[in-house]
């Protein structure tokens, strides 16, 4: 099963991969990291596709991608 992981300490709270996700199972947590912003989080495992989109998306590289096999998806 894809999915993904945000790298809190990256993470600026852009929302890019929110506005991008054709499945729209991102979304923004309650969580600060250290830089003060919220952090976004995948909150619907079971409808992530692995697309990568909003690894693509992502101006801060904060997104990784993982398909069935756990190895990292270069996005």
């Amino acid at each position: 099963m894809p999915f993904i992981k945000v790298r809190d300490d990256l993470c600026k709270g852009c929302k890019l991969c929110i506005t991008f996700c054709p499945k729209q199972v991102i979304r923004m947590s309650d969580r600060l990291n250290p830089k003060g912003y919220y952090v976004a989080e995948l909150f619907d495992k079971e409808g992530c596709t692995g697309c990568g989109i909003c690894a693509r998306m992502c101006p801060d590289v904060a997104i990784s991608v993982y398909r069935e096999d756990k190895k990292e998806v270069p996005a």
